[in-house]
């Protein structure tokens, strides 16, 4: 991104994003809500254009590429993203579909693509689960389950969107474990994990980027751009970070 701005109706909902994802680089994209991470997201998918600047995805410039087959190359994985899947379809189903990036199975499917979806399915542990509708299953079965899909393809850039909202704590870390697994595998694709919650930062994630009111506050190492006195920066408040096993804790100062 070359100074990106997004308005809509007038407001200005993202201003000057100068930002470069390097292959092999997996970045965390923290920000409160309203921050502007949905319209960064949006952006990066071609699902809205920006209102100024330069875009490329990929190699791919907005404005001169099908965006119908680069979107191929991006997998996709978001709690709301359940809500347009049918949830009467099979689990099997849903994640052959994201062969297309589609919403629905309406392509034809061979014995290569049954081969990779049972695959997915035995990684992700669903492979019991292949012939349930999707409606069934548990908060937690349901992410992996969209998670397997974004991977059918074999996507250059995961997309993470705030994928462990709804989950509990043992469905959210086994889920991160999930994440951790996908980098650890030969030609991962370059992935980024969208939150606002820092806890949820896993080591694989070696870039951060700090979107505050629609800009960028800061972007860099992890360690470095969540130092306490950044964090507080960032937050207008004062917290206090402390590393973990390699993840970030955030203790919040009330006055």
């Amino acid at each position: 991104m070359e100074e990106v701005s997004w308005r809509r109706n007038g407001s200005q909902i993202l201003s000057n994003i100068n930002w470069s994802v390097q292959p092999g680089e997996h970045w965390a994209i923290i920000g409160l809500n309203g921050s502007g991470k949905t319209s960064l997201l949006n952006l990066i998918t071609g699902y809205i254009f920006p209102s100024r600047g330069k875009l490329t995805v990929l190699g791919k410039e907005f404005g001169s590429c099908d965006l119908r087959e680069l979107r191929k190359s991006i997998g996709w994985v978001s709690s709301s993203l359940q809500e347009d899947l049918l949830v009467e379809e099979t689990v099997e189903d849903i994640i052959l579909s994201g062969k297309f990036a589609t919403i629905g199975l309406y392509n034809p499917i061979g014995k290569k693509d049954l081969k990779r979806a049972s695959v997915l399915m035995e990684q992700f542990g669903c492979l019991e689960l292949g012939k349930r509708p999707y409606h069934t299953l548990s908060q937690g079965e349901k992410q992996r389950v969209i998670l397997a899909r974004a991977l059918m393809n074999f996507p250059k850039v995961l997309i993470l969107d705030e994928p462990c909202t709804g989950l509990d704590i043992f469905a959210r870390e086994q889920f991160l474990f999930s994440i951790a697994g996908i980098a650890g595998a030969p030609d991962p694709p370059t992935m980024l994990f969208v939150s606002h919650h820092v806890e949820e930062i896993v080591p694989v994630f070696n870039k951060t980027l700090l979107l505050r009111k629609g800009s960028i506050h800061s972007s860099g190492m992890t360690r470095q751009v969540l130092s306490s006195s950044n964090l507080t920066d960032f937050f207008g408040a004062p917290v206090e970070v402390n590393w973990r096993n390699s993840r970030p804790h955030v203790h919040v100062h009330i006055a």
